[in-house]
């Protein structure tokens, strides 16, 4: 596990090793060092991550001999008084923990149920190895030699990072958020979910008023809980609507609050002015970085080198410049990911959603709909979607930017590989209830498109030794915010109402816009220009044509065809950090 300011390490010395690369948060001192033994000598844990209610916890003990105050000592007491699967079901916060108990010699793993935090493991059934980078798994000599899972590299390259349960190479795992992984003495793995993302709960808070007091309320209390450190904190700012709400309560109960942006000289992606504004309104010191597209080619190289494992979300770049830019002065960021999985920030709800009505219709008459509606309207009323054999497979394919057409041409092989058995997250069935469609799409991309979010801002502010926390991610915020009803934040041209106006209620004079950029850069442009040779290099190198079964001149008319004016960054880049991955394995 990661973190520059101490490495510990502890072994029965007969069939278990733990080390831990700590990141000090809680606890400077020795106390709060890792490896960790129970009080009672029972357990050992190596955690990564951070517990929120962890002082409450301790009031809930009998034990009170603490040396210190990290949380770390806290769940060793938990595990002791309560057992490793009561505590977990008690823990509020971001964590992956790996704990062998002495007396039973069984191992498990856990990740918490957001999957804010990583937690990867190999078993071959033999030798279990787990770590927070996935490299570190497939770099050790049980797993280094594990050919390819070609299902896993099929998924990669249509969603662009890997999923959990899902390892690129076979025998490799990651747990699943919200899974208790268990290996037995006896060498059984058992997997079981303490919590999952429901799907389907019935409103009990529908009046907007009330809606609002509680969001307020609740995110109030997430961030406050949240600003819990040691070291110094700040807080990510952007020109939205999520991480403007988490610094105004952040200010109110730290008014030296410090915030941070990434700005772009390309107008289109740049949100740097709005940041500032909105800094200005909150009163908040703030920082600003710009990004030119000097920056981006210098920069390439050292965001690539943090790829522990195949991610292919391009935002990465800005994400490890801010990420770089707040380490100067802070080790702790809150950000605001998560605002739109749970509040319909996305406009593929309504996309999908809007079609429900001619959905199960016959696929000839949908596609005559569709015909008449184009030449009508320019289909405003029924879009492609609607010919997609199901909702879930229009859902799914929304995210896949790696056109079939060229996916077929640079990988031949993986025509006729269907993707993992086990992927289930856009497995859900047609419907014509439409709070049922949404609630289905919200799961979904609380288990899709957040989960990949997350992991590139693990991978960017870990490779800047930055602890990152995301207040509407907390347990309590989630479980309330699955108590609103959704049609107070979703709808045509809505998305994430009632953030808007709790914002709006909280500075009046918010630069609201309803353009939704985040963090991001003219990648298109810099692969046809600064950066042309950065990629070719990449792409073209034989080692990772003949690892991968990719043909020379596929590759060389992918760029080329780029070159020419069509947008082809995502496929590129998806290539691209498969090769940084792979370089990075062999470095």
């Amino acid at each position: 596990m990661r973190g520059p300011d101490h490495s510990g390490y502890w072994t029965n010395r007969t069939t278990v090793q733990m080390g831990f690369n700590r990141l000090a948060i809680l606890e400077l001192t020795e106390a709060g060092n890792q490896p960790m033994v129970s009080p009672n000598g029972r357990y050992v844990l190596v955690f990564n991550g951070e517990i929120y209610n962890h002082l409450h916890l301790r009031q809930q003990l009998t034990f009170k001999n603490f040396k210190g105050h990290s949380d770390t000592e806290t769940i060793c007491a938990c595990f002791d008084e309560w057992g490793i699967s009561k505590t977990v079901e008690q823990l509020d916060g971001m964590f992956a923990l790996a704990v062998f108990d002495q007396q039973t010699s069984t191992t498990t793993l856990v990740r918490d149920f957001a999957g804010i935090k990583p937690l990867f493991y190999g078993w071959d059934g033999t030798t279990l190895v787990a770590a927070s980078q996935y490299d570190q798994v497939v770099c050790h000599p049980a797993f280094v030699n594990q050919p390819l899972n070609e299902q896993v590299l099929k998924l990669y390259l249509q969603q662009h990072y890997l999923p959990a349960p899902f390892g690129l190479r076979k025998q490799t795992f990651q747990v699943e958020p919200g899974e208790i992984v268990q290996l037995s003495p006896e060498g059984k793995l058992g997997r079981e979910k303490y919590w999952t993302f429901p799907d389907y709960s019935v409103p009990t808070i529908r009046e907007h008023k009330q809606a609002i007091e509680t969001l307020s309320g609740e995110l109030e209390n997430s961030v406050r809980q949240e600003l819990l450190s040691d070291v110094p904190l700040g807080a990510f700012l952007s020109g939205g609507i999520d991480s403007p709400l988490v610094c105004y309560y952040a200010k109110r109960h730290k008014p030296d609050l410090q915030t941070f942006t990434i700005g772009s000289d390309s107008m289109v992606h740049n949100e740097a002015d709005l940041a500032g504004r909105y800094a200005v309104l909150l009163g908040i010191s703030h920082s600003t970085s710009m990004m030119s597209d000097g920056v981006g080619k210098d920069i390439l190289n050292e965001v690539l080198g943090c790829v522990h494992e195949p991610m292919a979300d391009f935002s990465i770049i800005p994400t490890y410049l801010v990420s770089k830019l707040a380490r100067q002065q802070v080790t702790v960021a809150l950000s605001g990911d998560g605002g739109d999985e749970l509040f319909f920030g996305y406009e593929r709800f309504w996309s999908i959603a809007k079609n429900i009505r001619y959905q199960l219709l016959p696929w000839v008459v949908k596609a005559g709909l569709y015909k008449a509606d184009q030449w009508l309207t320019g289909n405003k009323r029924i879009n492609g979607i609607v010919l997609s054999a199901s909702q879930a497979q229009a859902h799914q394919q929304l995210h896949s930017r790696f056109s079939p057409v060229w996916l077929n041409k640079l990988f031949p092989h993986l025509h006729h590989v269907d993707l993992p058995e086990a992927y289930s997250t856009y497995g859900y069935t047609n419907t014509t209830n439409e709070a049922m469609l949404i609630q289905h799409i919200r799961k979904a991309e609380f288990y899709g498109m957040m989960q990949k979010t997350l992991r590139k801002v693990d991978l960017a502010s870990m490779g800047n030794s930055l602890e990152v926390r995301v207040p509407f991610l907390k347990k309590s915020f989630i479980e309330a915010s699955l108590r609103i009803d959704p049609y107070l934040s979703y709808g045509p041209a809505k998305k994430k109402q009632l953030l808007k106006d709790l914002l709006q209620q909280l500075l009046p004079e918010s630069p609201i816009d309803n353009v939704k950029r985040g963090f991001t850069v003219p990648l298109g442009h810099w692969i046809r220009k600064e950066m042309k040779e950065q990629f070719s290099d990449r792409l073209l190198q034989k080692s990772f044509l003949s690892t991968y079964g990719l043909g020379q001149p596929a590759v060389a008319e992918l760029l080329e065809q780029h070159q020419q004016g069509r947008d082809l960054k995502w496929p590129i880049f998806t290539l691209t950090a498969l090769s940084a991955w792979q370089h990075n394995l062999s470095a």
